[in-house]
């Protein structure tokens, strides 16, 4: 990327995530956070020699459904990231206690059903509520989702089709089982579903850049177009397989199938189509 180019548009990092070990943030009680902390400020120091210019911070599980700690944070750098919060899937009161966390300040919820009978919470009942209230207060539903949930995700999405909707990590479809692919490509249907390309380090079974998770990146590309697709890196997550520098070169210069206004796209404005940032 020239330096003209660059200039053409600030790169936008849609996911990563931030924790500290602090007694005055303590994580959940079954929490097994890392020794390390991810702290913002390193973070921006990330972001800075990337030339990455927001970011949006996701929840980490580390605090489960105490946002506190994330709160924090979008209060001292409101400059530079937005956030998206965690809600208790299991508890009525979800869609009231979202209700508060967008008037503290956060942009969207995150839902992670498990594959297994754990997750079969996103078929039951509590979810209505908390999607039609997401859809009232016009904030986005994040989804990270195993492959085999997303038509599970595509029926809710039926009753909301004004909702924007984010999946996570390509539904982290593996690439040995390629067909499963289809089950997120049939949600290109619907116009607000957008698509989060990352992991590509994560599903691949090969070394940097990755080129049999990029076939699945391909795929997506050629139904949803680049206006529905942002990369990420899902740092400090990223960090056990690849750096931060590799999750953005992977996108940005090694997907060779994509033309610099695709990048333009999915490294910034189809993140602020999602999250618009000042």
């Amino acid at each position: 990327m020239t330096a003209a180019t660059a200039e053409q548009y600030r790169i936008v990092d849609p996911h990563v995530h931030v924790w500290k070990h602090d007694p005055e943030f303590p994580f959940a009680p079954e929490a097994h956070p890392p020794a390390r902390d991810a702290t913002p400020e390193t973070l921006l120091e990330l972001m800075k020699a990337n030339g990455v210019s927001k970011t949006v911070l996701v929840q980490v599980i580390h605090y489960r459904y105490d946002n506190r700690y994330t709160a924090s944070v979008l209060k001292r750098y409101p400059q530079y990231f937005q956030a998206v919060a965690r809600v208790d899937p299991l508890d009525s009161e979800a869609p009231d206690h979202l209700s508060r966390l967008v008037e503290q300040g956060f942009r969207g919820v995150r839902l992670s059903p498990a594959a297994n009978a754990a997750g079969d919470w996103i078929q039951g009942p509590l979810m209505p509520p908390l999607w039609k209230r997401c859809d009232s207060l016009n904030v986005p539903m994040t989804v990270l989702a195993p492959i085999a949930r997303i038509p599970e995700v595509g029926r809710l999405i039926d009753n909301y089709p004004d909702l924007t909707v984010v999946i996570d990590h390509m539904a982290d479809c593996p690439v040995d089982r390629p067909a499963e692919l289809d089950k997120l490509i049939a949600l290109a249907r619907y116009p607000k579903v957008f698509v989060k390309i990352s992991h590509t380090w994560s599903l691949s079974r090969q070394g940097y850049p990755y080129l049999d998770a990029q076939e699945l990146v391909k795929r997506l590309h050629a139904v949803f177009g680049p206006q529905r697709l942002m990369w990420a890196t899902d740092w400090p997550i990223v960090e056990a397989v690849a750096t931060y520098r590799q999750a953005l070169r992977v996108v940005r210069d090694d997907m060779k199938f994509l033309d610099a206004e695709d990048k333009r796209w999915m490294l910034s404005k189809t993140i602020e189509r999602v999250w618009p940032f000042a």
